[in-house]
Order: structure tokens, then C-alpha cells, then sequence
């Protein structure tokens, strides 16, 4: 089987991309259609709603974090699994960095290598014909990346609709539907984003209402009609890491959830065996495993339940005595000696590693980066590149005196300095590993 794709994507973020890729998946697996989804760029919250929408995994496609051939087989894979395959975008359409030619990080990164047609959600709000201009721009920027429709979003009335619908449409990119403004529709936030999908207790009330919405407003038959197989150069396979052991004890609960699937299924690729535990229930990394991985995810938000875990941490620390742990973003936090909440209090953490976090004070830190590693650990040997990113509002308080793991350069090579911490078998940092370089 090899899907028909299309690209959901925006002239900025905060348009609706989400809201209309979750009525699309929802409302083509009510027609009975095996459908697929993907995310553009650095995403964990994003592709768990897919996920929720589907019953499928996620997939993300980042042109700066990954070579061109994992793209490719990333793609590949995603398309053979289902009838349709719909990959919502980031930010806005061309929105990236300057850096080589189609490696920027930009959605049209992946419209133009993989020729999926677009479809472009356009917040209406505060214009009417004025709409037309802005699609005209984003049609004819590059003539590579083709809009082949668009969506409405948050119009005011019948009048407003008809007005701005008929100054696109006379460009001969049609409108394929609208959504009025409804402040309901909106998924609740927090401070990396939308609030997880696993925390709302009513999402599939929500996904059958933003699936009756697309019935409704939205052109289902034509959207569909838009998309086409993608054109893929490579079907090669390998893991974008290699596994760091071959029984990994991987966190997995409401604290643990930022791990990308692609690592996880190109682990399993290589004959590794993923055994979950869960921290928040007070469980021990399984004994049989060789290494231990710690995600990122929300632990500031249970910080006194990790701290009461005294089952895990105890394990955890004789897991540590003879073989190797590692952790990210959140993982690493509860590797060091404390976290302090956004309240000011402060929770005893794992002390694994040196450093204390604190959220007393947030301080955003966000960004694509490039880790060359000055040891071996589970992320890969000493010297290797790692790409990735960093996305957290945590601060070091203090910072410890382990050695550092890696040295990092930003998305445009400027030196960002050390980062990250070791000590023994134990390795951690603010860093998101998406693929060897």
C-alpha cells in the first residue's frame, strides 16, 4: 500500500493547522480510510493527538535534524502503511533557517522533496479580499512548493466567508472550506504547549466533535482528491541512532512521554527489545535491561511524587552502579540532586548528577542544536554529532561539577559552549537527540 499525501500547513503559527489536521484524521477514519500522519519538525505534543486521532504512531520529518535518506525512509515507511498520509506542518510554510538548500527545517522543505500539494489554513480574522494577496504570496514564492487549496479559519459570518472565498478563488486555488470562529475548539496550553493528549479524559468526545466539524464545513471529497503519492529517492533503512543497548528500560508515564517514535522503531529495526516502566508508579527500571533511558516530559509537574517514588530512585541508583543511564530534558533534571517547582518548592531528585533545576524563575531556552559528543554514552561513541534540539524553561541551580557530555552549536554554528553532565555510567542533558548527523 502506498498512501496519497498532503501537507496541512500555515502562513504562521497559531493559525489552526492543528484544529484542521485533527478534523481531517478524525473524519477520513470515519469514511473507513487507513489514514497516517506526520509532523514537521522538533514536535512531541502534536503528534500524540495524531496518534490519539489514527490509532497509528506519528511520524516527524525534520529536514535540519535529518539526513535526506532517513527523511526519505521515514516517508517511505509512513506511506506503506496506509491509504492516506497527511503531514502537518510547523510554524509557518516557509518558515526555517538559512542554512544548505532544502535543510532548512521549513514544512517547504518536505512539500518540495517529497511534491505533496498543500493545503493551506489562513486565519481570516481582521481581513476580508485583502486574504487573497497573502495567498497569491505564498502560491507563487516558490515555485517548487504547490498550494493546492485552502481553509478558512475563524470567519466571522456568511458575508465575511463569501467575500474572502471569492477573492481566492478567482487566483483558481479553491476554497475547500471554513470554520467560524469558535473559542471551544481551542485545545488547552501550558508552558511547552498543548496541554498532552494522555491528560485530556474527554479527547475522544473532542475528536468526534472536530470530526463532525469537518464533515460539515470542510470539502472532504475534494481534499482527498488533492493528494498524491510522494516521490521518494530512497527506501534505505538505519536507525537515526543506534540503540544504546539491546534491552532498554525506556520511562514512560504522565512525567516520561518526549520520546520520537522514529528512535524507538529504529532501535527495535536493529533487534533491540524496549521494555517501558513508570516512574510516577514507583517502579525500578527492569533489571534484565543493559540500559536505562529517562525522556523528557513534565516531571516539574509531579516533582513531589518523584520525590516520594523511593522504590524507583533506590533502583535506579543500583541500576546505575553497573551499567549505563541516560536522560533527556526532563530525564535529566530528575538526574540531579533537585528540582524546584514553579512554586519555589523543592523536590530531592535522583542525585545521580550534580546539577539542580529550578522553575522559580523560567527562563525560555529554545532552539535547533548540534551536540559533538566528549565521551561515549547511550546517545553514541565520543566525537560523534548529534542533531537536535532544545525546548524547556528549567534553570541550573546549581550547575555541579560533573564533566560535561557534549559541546553544542546552535542552527547557524555558533558555539553555545559545554552542556550536559556525566558521571560514572550515568550521562544527561537539556538536549533532544533526533539523529546522528
Amino acid at each position: 500500500m502506498t498512501a496519497r499525501g498532503l501537507i496541512v500547513a500555515a502562513p504562521r503559527s497559531g493559525s489552526g493547522k492543528t484544529t484542521v489536521t485533527l478534523a481531517l484524521l478524525a473524519a477520513l477514519g470515519r469514511r473507513g480510510i487507513s489514514v497516517q500522519s506526520a509532523k514537521a519538525g522538533p514536535d512531541y505534543i502534536d503528534p500524540a493527538f495524531h496518534t490519539a486521532a489514527t490509532g497509528r504512531p506519528s511520524v516527524n520529518l525534520d529536514s535540519w535534524a535529518m539526513p535526506p535518506s532517513l527523511l526519505d525512509a521515514l516517508m517511505a515507511g509512513s506511506a506503506d502503511e496506509a491509504e492516506m498520509l497527511l503531514v502537518e506542518g510547523a510554524m509557518g510554510l516557509f518558515d526555517g533557517i538559512e542554512v544548505a538548500p532544502r535543510r532548512s527545517g521549513s514544512t517547504a522543505d518536505l512539500a518540495a522533496r517529497f511534491g505533496l500539494p498543500v493545503l493551506l489554513v489562513v486565519d481570516v480574522s481582521g481581513q476580508s479580499q485583502s486574504a487573497a494577496a497573502l495567498v497569491r504570496g505564498f502560491a507563487t514564492h516558490d515555485p517548487e512548493v504547490r498550494i493546492s487549496g485552502v481553509v478558512l479559519n475563524r470567519v466571522g459570518s456568511e458575508r465575511h466567508r463569501s467575500l474572502v472565498s471569492g477573492a481566492i478563488s478567482a487566483l483558481g486555488i479553491p476554497v475547500l472550506g471554513s470554520l467560524a470562529r469558535d473559542e471551544a475548539l481551542a485545545l488547552p496550553e501550558r508552558h511547552l504547549g498543548l496541554v498532552q493528549a494522555i491528560e485530556h479524559r474527554d479527547l475522544h468526545e473532542r475528536l468526534s466533535r472536530l470530526a463532525a466539524l469537518a464533515e460539515r464545513h470542510l470539502d472532504l471529497d475534494e481534499i482527498i482528491k488533492l493528494a498524491t503519492a510522494p516521490s521518494i529517492t530512497s527506501r534505505q533503512t538505519a536507525a537515526a541512532i543506534r540503540p544504546p543497548g539491546m534491552r532498554i528500560a525506556l520511562a514512560q508515564d504522565e512525567a516520561f512521554t518526549f520520546v520520537y517514535p522514529h528512535l524507538v522503531a529504529g532501535w527495535r529495526s536493529e533487534g533491540a527489545e524496549v521494555l517501558p516502566f513508570s516512574p510516577l508508579a514507583d517502579e525500578r527500571p527492569p533489571e534484565t535491561c543493559d540500559v536505562c533511558w529517562l525522556p523528557g516530559g513534565y516531571p516539574e509537574l509531579h516533582a513531589g511524587r518523584l520525590a516520594a517514588a523511593h522504590r524507583f530512585r533506590d533502583g535506579l541508583t543500583r541500576f546505575a552502579a553497573t551499567r549505563k543511564v541516560h536522560g533527556e530534558c526532563g530525564g535529566y533534571m530528575v538526574l540531579g540532586e533537585s528540582l524546584q517547582d514553579a512554586d519555589g518548592v523543592s523536590h530531592a531528585m535522583t542525585g545521580l548528577l550534580g546539577h539542580a533545576t529550578s522553575f522559580a524563575e523560567r527562563k525560555l531556552h529554545l532552539g535547533y542544536r548540534a551536540a559533538r559528543l566528549l565521551a561515549d554514552s547511550p546517545l553514541g561513541p565520543e566525537g560523534s554529532i548529534m542533531r537536535g534540539h532544545e525546548f524547556h524553561y528549567a534553570s541550573l541551580t546549581p550547575t555541579g561539577n560533573d564533566a560535561p557530555l557534549a559541546e553544542l552549536v546552535d542552527r547557524q554554528g555558533q558555539s553555545l559552549g559545554t552542556g550536559g553532565g556525566r558521571r560514572g555510567n550515568v550521562t544527561g542533558t537539556f538536549f533532544h537527540a533526533i539523529a546522528a548527523a
